[in-house]
């Protein structure tokens, strides 16, 4: 290659550094695309990727020549703001999927929690409700000793809250013994002891009772074992748990509006948009309403892909060193032209 057609130094950095954002833009607005377009978007997100190198390039040289550049900086930001959009979709659910699915399962976990304690203030004690409320802390403290796979059954620690529940009670509780090895079994048989203790309830309301409290137990466990799996199976398994979760919470939460009655017990149905996760709108959506630190990186991580390299362009590229140079930075030889006599 002559001298007169060799690139500059800038021109070889600004070159490279263009391929390299706008490459790794190019990946993440195909990946955010996907939702959209299926198979196409590799398509689109290519175009989209080479106009915006096209335009890198029109805009270093309208610069090097002293032309105006908005209206190609406008074209750029226009298409710059799709790639945006599909980029920060992509990363934002890449980098907060597995925290979205666990925050949804803790909530809903506090969820069954609030419904077991608003469905148990509405059915009557024999006892007065500070002593009720005390006995069933008690009884909830029995049944997750029982289940506890470190000291299983009912041993030392068991029979201390057994015997606490027997001074507020006045009464005698018997100790009942596992079927085989289900210890789930032998604590909801436990609870369902101490309540008919406890309580005056009708067939229906025991029936409802001991249901929530073992819907409560099991998935106060279940959401206890997600949490401590790895960031690929909680991603795997994660809406599947929510989907179950959201089906018994809300299957209780009617029951317990038809045993109960509308005018004592109000209850809604409960739903989620974690099947969004992936989706542009919900990035956003969640994005927006929880942002904090992590919401900020992504977003600058975005901003620095698609819109630093065009900024960096505008500021370093001088007309005035395009005197003897070329647009890609070839050095121009002005003189004289001789004109042979003739």
């Amino acid at each position: 290659m002559s001298k007169n057609s060799s690139l500059g130094a800038s021109d070889l950095f600004l070159g490279v550094l263009a391929i390299l954002l706008i490459s790794v833009s190019f990946y993440q607005t195909w990946l955010g695309l996907e939702q959209i377009f299926g198979n196409a978007s590799f398509v689109i997100a290519l175009v989209l990727s080479l106009l915006l190198l096209f335009l890198c390039w029109m805009l270093r040289a309208a610069k090097l020549e002293g032309k105006s550049t908005g209206s190609l900086v406008g074209i750029y930001i226009f298409i710059a703001s799709f790639c945006f959009i599909a980029n920060f979709n992509a990363l934002y659910t890449r980098f907060m999927r597995t925290d979205i699915y666990s925050n949804e399962l803790r909530t809903l976990n506090e969820d069954f929690n609030n419904l077991e304690t608003s469905i148990e203030s509405k059915l009557s004690y024999k006892y007065p409700k500070e002593t009720a409320r005390n006995i069933e802390i008690k009884k909830k403290q029995l049944m997750a000793q029982i289940i506890d796979p470190a000291n299983q059954g009912i041993g030392s620690r068991a029979q201390s809250l057994i015997r606490d529940i027997e001074k507020m009670t006045g009464q005698k509780v018997d100790l009942l013994t596992p079927v085989g090895n289900d210890y789930d079994d032998l604590a909801q048989r436990m609870g369902n002891q101490i309540d008919n203790m406890v309580m005056d309830l009708s067939p229906d309301e025991r029936n409802l009772k001991s249901d929530i409290n073992s819907s409560v137990l099991k998935w106060n466990k279940r959401t206890q074992e997600f949490l401590a799996l790895s960031k690929k199976d909680k991603d795997d398994l994660a809406q599947t748990l929510i989907d179950n979760a959201l089906t018994d919470y809300n299957k209780i939460g009617s029951r317990a509006t038809n045993v109960l009655g509308e005018d004592k017990f109000k209850f809604e149905i409960l739903t989620s948009k974690t099947q969004d996760v992936g989706k542009i709108g919900y990035a956003f959506e969640h994005a927006i309403k929880n942002f904090g630190m992590y919401q900020f990186v992504v977003l600058a991580g975005c901003i620095l892909l698609d819109f630093v390299i065009v900024i960096i362009i505008l500021l370093v590229t001088n007309p005035d060193n395009n005197s003897n140079r070329s647009v890609l930075g070839g050095s121009r030889k002005k003189g004289s032209t001789l004109i042979p006599n003739k």
